[in-house]
């Protein structure tokens, strides 16, 4: 049995989280403790709330330095929502630049729908997913869970730290297009919510503990 470790650094739904990895087989520890976040087979990063919010808590925990360490290392980590947010260079809200983890260039910017959509992007949706992905190997045509007012509007990639051409999964909302996952060798990342996407969720999270 995989054993992965769901970040605790005050920020995400840890709970629901835990019982869909627990419903996909994995052993499941919910810490922000260093030495364990680091061992275990997978690291899970949440996030829900500000962007600012939720990188103060992980460099409280020093969970930016876990990331950066694990990837280092080739040992995988997923990020959830703003758990996936922070993974890019800076994120920007209400005015306001913060840095991020920098494991990919861009920004995190409020979304523009065009045809006037509510912001928060609230709801289900469906995705763009590129040939040869491996976190929605036999997912085909489902939808997934959005709740979220920013993301990643523009892929700026120029040069990576892994040796593999990122596998980037698109959506749009109202006309506005968006990064909706990343495959970058052991880093992913979702801006919707796996652990509330039904089967279709279950199916992703099964895919990425399996490639552990």
């Amino acid at each position: 049995m995989k054993k992965v470790v769901l970040l605790d650094y005050g920020s995400g739904n840890i709970r629901s989280g835990e019982r869909a990895l627990q419903r996909v087989g994995a052993d499941v520890t919910v810490t922000a403790d260093f030495d364990a976040a680091m061992n275990a087979d997978g690291l899970l990063v949440p996030g829900v709330g500000a962007f600012e919010a939720c990188m103060t808590g992980l460099k409280a925990v020093r969970g930016d330095v876990i990331v950066d360490r694990r990837l280092t290392g080739g040992r995988p980590v997923l990020g959830i929502c703003v758990g996936m947010q922070i993974l890019f260079a800076r994120g920007i809200e209400h005015g306001v630049e913060t840095e991020g983890c920098d494991q990919w260039p861009g920004t995190v910017e409020r979304l523009q729908p065009e045809t006037g959509e509510p912001v928060p992007h609230m709801g289900w949706n469906t995705i763009d997913v590129p040939s040869g992905s491996k976190l929605f190997e036999g997912i085909d045509k489902e939808r997934f869970y959005f709740v979220h007012s920013y993301g990643v509007r523009a892929w700026e990639l120029a040069n990576t730290r892994a040796s593999v051409t990122p596998a980037v999964t698109w959506t749009t909302y109202g006309g506005d297009r968006f990064v909706a996952a990343v495959e970058n060798g052991p880093l992913s990342a979702t801006q919707f919510h796996p652990e509330k996407s039904g089967d279709a969720g279950a199916a992703l999270l099964e895919n990425w503990v399996r490639s552990l």
